[in-house]
This record gives C-alpha cells, structure tokens and sequence, in this order.
C-alpha cells in the first residue's frame, strides 16, 4: 500500500553518494521535499536536479530539507552532481524500499514496450513528518517552483 496524504513518513533508510546512509524519519522537525526520479543525467532528470538546485538557498530560507532519490549508484550521483554543480542533496534507494513505500515504481511503456522504472513523484511533509501533498506524473517545467510554494503555504496554513 502505497503512502498516502496524512500517513507519517515511513522509517526508511536511503544510501547517499558519499557512503553514508540517510534515514527518513531524521527529517522530522522541518519541512522535507522527497522527489523520485528515474535515471541521473537525462534530459528531464538533469533540469528536475537544477530546478531545486537553484531554488536550494530559498527552500533552506524556508528550514525546508529537499532530497532526490533514483536507483542510480553513489558512483554515478557523484559524476551526476559534479557535471552539473547540483545543491540539491541525491540519495539511492538501493533495495526499493523507498520506492515501493511511496508506491513510484510501476510498470511503464515506451514504444509499446512494458517495463518497471520509476513514476517522477514529489511528496513534502510537514514538520511533524506527516505527508501532507504528493505530486504524481510530475512534469518537469515549473515543478520546482510549484513545490516551493506548496513549502511556503506551510507556513501560512
């Protein structure tokens, strides 16, 4: 069962590029934007990246977290992060429990052809760690700036 508006943020722990390791739940007590993506330097993927990237200072103004999260490996997050300057923290989720937590790895279709990968979702949760907006079949254009608002009417709500 996939997480859902109002669930608490599940204890789950991501690799990040570094080698170290982050758990979820130590995101509670500010606000914490969680976004999927599918593969490190693709074209959609690379604009996601520097989307947030560029709007870091202003979500961190907001005491808000941001963390992106693909398959990719540590290896290929650094090179990622390094081709392009990303501020934006990356992680893997190197045995799919992120994934299948969030309910964003699903069967997808590219010239008629069916195979498993990651849906591009967003999910912020509130201070407390409850999810309380999920963002499905994200496009790319504007997502970042939809997202800083949504973290910027947290504190107005």
């Amino acid at each position: 069962m996939a997480i859902e508006e109002g669930d608490k943020i599940p204890a789950i722990e991501l690799d990040t590029p570094a080698g170290g390791k982050i758990a979820l739940r130590d995101c509670v007590g500010k606000p914490f934007v969680l976004y999927f993506y599918p593969k490190d330097d693709t074209s959609g993927c690379t604009r996601e990246a520097q989307d947030f990237s560029a709007l870091m200072p202003e979500f961190e103004a907001l005491g808000a977290a941001v963390l992106g999260v693909s398959k990719d490996g540590a290896i290929k997050h650094q090179k990622f992060i390094s081709k392009y300057d990303l501020t934006v923290p990356l992680a893997t989720d190197t045995d799919d429990k992120a994934m299948q937590a969030f309910g964003v790895w699903v069967e997808k279709s590219l010239y008629g052809k069916k195979y498993m990968g990651i849906d591009r979702s967003t999910f912020l949760f509130d201070a407390e760690g409850k999810l309380v907006r999920a963002w499905r079949r994200v496009r790319v254009p504007g997502h970042a700036i939809d997202v800083l608002e949504a973290v910027r009417d947290l504190g107005h709500g």
